[in-house]
């Protein structure tokens, strides 16, 4: 991104923030914090070319996002995104909003559907639920649901719109092991590194030395590298997501 104004999705002619400046790099693991109101969502849909900016310049993997349309739609595939509230389709059953990627896209024989889709059902601990309909199950596996969504179409690019949010600590736990996997290199995904990008509000989670972290703060955007880098400790944003409960910093006036 560069120079990028972000609108809000229920409301273009809102920026909600201002000259983005941002790289991601392959391979690299950024992790955008921001209170509760922030714009991490509008962000994660600018960086996830599902929104073309009002102002400025985003490119992913080298294309405009402008230009992204139906004839670019093997670049869309080449992306995962979860939404903070999964987005999926009720009426179907877990196995089914894994399947529907694959048969819309790819359109395999239905056998290599179904093993496809029933080993990544084993992957996320998610097989005794695959005749389930997503209304029926806790939070916690509904969010498992939309990340073996994202992933069945074996994203280069994982992006993640507050993953952490509802889930018990062993459920949190096991979430940032597995992102960890993708990251490096999941045998599942035949190996190759994945780049992650995930927004949060409870910033402490995700400490770790070699993610890279973003704040944004009074609407703008701030890439401080990495967790013990200088500009990330002094940065007041930091210090109030440090000592503040997720979910209780201040708000703005318009939904996340």
């Amino acid at each position: 991104m560069a120079d990028v104004a972000v609108t809000a999705l229920n409301d273009s002619a809102l920026t909600v923030l201002d000259q983005v400046n941002w790289s991601v790099r392959p391979g690299e693991f950024w992790v955008v914090a921001g209170a509760h109101h922030s714009g991490k969502s509008d962000l994660l849909l600018h960086a996830a070319a599902l929104v073309a900016p009002a102002a400025g310049v985003c490119h992913v993997f080298g294309t405009d996002t402008r230009e992204w349309g139906e004839a670019r739609l093997a670049e869309r595939l080449r992306i995962g995104f979860t939404f903070a509230d999964g987005k999926l389709f009720q009426q179907a059953t877990v196995a089914a909003n894994l399947a529907l990627p694959l048969q819309y896209h790819r359109n395999p024989p239905l056998d290599e559907t179904a093993r496809k889709v029933a080993a990544l059902l084993e992957l996320l601990e998610l097989a005794p639920c695959a005749d389930e309909l997503p209304g029926n199950l806790p939070r916690v596996w509904r969010q498992r649901t939309a990340l073996g969504r994202a992933l069945v179409l074996q994203p280069e690019l994982l992006v993640l719109d507050n993953p952490l949010s509802g889930l018990t600590a062993r459920h949190r736990q096991w979430l940032l092991n597995f992102l960890d996997q993708l990251w490096r290199g999941h045998d599942f995904f035949g190996g190759r590194p994945m780049t992650l990008v995930a927004t949060t509000e409870d910033l402490p989670a995700w400490q770790h030395p070699q993610r890279q972290f973003a704040v944004l703060h009074e609407g703008t955007f701030c890439p401080l590298g990495t967790w013990r880098g200088q500009d990330f400790v002094r940065h007041p944003a930091v210090r109030e997501l440090l000592t503040t409960e997720p979910g209780m910093t201040a708000a703005a006036s318009r939904p996340d």
